[in-house]
């Protein structure tokens, strides 16, 4: 079984910048795709973006992040990193990393490691 461990989130001011990890563990061989996903308080979790894990990788990003928010991994380290730029509040939540198998476009999230807050001040 795989595990998963969030790490880098904080408060943060408006216009500022964060980096979040996920440290993956365990049985991760055939989990192909990994993902960053977030809750706010009183919505859904929501998708933020996607990536495999071939040389190179396909790359997705939620409407509301793209070109703000950037996603990749160590493939070495079997970490997973999401970089945080132009915060808003918005952008305020708890963000959860994940990883499965499935089709590129039609994923399958089967672990979840336990969220790192994220805080943006204005």
């Amino acid at each position: 079984q795989a595990q998963l461990v969030e790490s880098g989130g904080g408060l943060v001011q408006a216009g500022g910048s964060l980096r979040l990890s996920c440290a993956a563990s365990g049985r991760t061989f055939s989990l192909n795709f990994m993902g960053w996903f977030r809750q706010a308080p009183g919505k859904e979790r929501e998708f933020v973006a996607a990536i495999d894990w071939t040389t190179t990788p396909l790359i997705r990003y939620s409407e509301s992040v793209k070109g703000r928010f950037t996603i990749s991994r160590d493939n070495a380290k079997n970490t997973l990193y999401l970089h945080l730029n132009s915060l808003n509040s918005e952008d305020t939540a708890v963000y959860y990393c994940a990883a499965g198998t499935g089709v590129w476009g039609s994923e399958k999230y089967y672990y979840w490691g336990q969220g790192t807050q994220v805080t943006v001040s204005s």
